[in-house]
């Protein structure tokens, strides 16, 4: 069955899952299964994901180094990168891989037998992970943050902290799966009360979220929406130390955001 869950229960869920859900695969692998942890940017930017991760399996009787192996592949930014690591975890006759929704992707993309569990922000069955929400099928399931979802929400919140706005900017990653369909529905409920948007590109690097910044400032934005996406999750400590310098009151989409100092 596919889960959705609050941000707070997701891994600790997800490691009963990678342990609850393929129970017959478990039974074929060698004493110590392993579990392919996969993700399209650098696995140290989610320090605490990965510990809430090893924490779920230590609550379902799965430690590692002792009765499962864990092995660690990231993209480290490079999304066409991750068919080949998901092609090494399968040489390694993993139990189980582990995603979010790039990493997923690509690993449902080269099997369907090796089971899947993605974390992901947005609608598994409009990113085609799977079937349906009671009816997932195949070898893929998992939890999602429906953070990709809740734009217009988060963009009504941002209304009511600044009444009268006259230009609210929203931060995208035109790289991430889900920014298309976050971006369209955020421009129609804009477009429903007249908000103006100026929308502006981070993908890669310091140097475009500096320049989104310097261009959000020139151009009178007083509000900032900052879009999901895994390279704005791993550079969020560097968007709020910007927005704070510019005064500029922003809402994020991980809770995360919240602990080190933003809105």
């Amino acid at each position: 069955m596919t889960v959705t869950i609050g941000r707070r229960e997701l891994l600790a869920a997800l490691g009963g899952a990678a342990v609850a859900w393929p129970l017959s695969v478990w039974a074929q692998q060698p004493a110590m299964p392993t579990v392919g942890f996969l993700r399209d940017r650098a696995l140290a930017t989610v320090p605490q994901r990965m510990a809430a991760f090893r924490q779920g399996l230590k609550e379902a009787g799965f430690v590692e180094g002792q009765n499962v192996a864990i092995e660690y592949r990231s993209a480290e930014d490079q999304t066409d990168g991750l068919p080949l690591l998901v092609a090494d975890l399968l040489r390694r006759q993993v139990a189980l891989i582990v995603g979010n929704t790039p990493a997923a992707l690509a690993a449902k993309a080269a099997t369907s037998t090796v089971p899947i569990v993605f974390v992901i922000g947005g609608d598994p069955v409009r990113d085609g992970l799977v079937a349906s929400l009671n009816r997932p099928g195949g070898n893929v399931t998992g939890v999602s943050f429906i953070s990709a979802d809740l734009g217009a929400k988060q963009l009504g919140l941002l209304r009511e902290l600044r009444p009268g706005a006259a230009r609210i900017a929203v931060l995208v990653d035109p790289q991430w799966p889900t920014t298309e369909r976050f971006l369209s529905e955020l421009q129609a409920a804009a477009l429903a009360v007249g908000q103006q948007l100026i929308v502006l590109d981070v993908s890669s690097g310091y140097q475009s979220i500096e320049t989104a910044f310097t261009t959000l400032v020139q151009r009178g934005a007083v509000a900032l929406l900052a879009g999901s996406s895994a390279f704005m999750y791993s550079q969020r400590e560097r968007l709020i130390e910007l927005a704070a310098r510019h005064r500029i009151p922003a809402i994020y989409a991980w809770r995360e955001a919240v602990a080190v100092g933003g809105l």
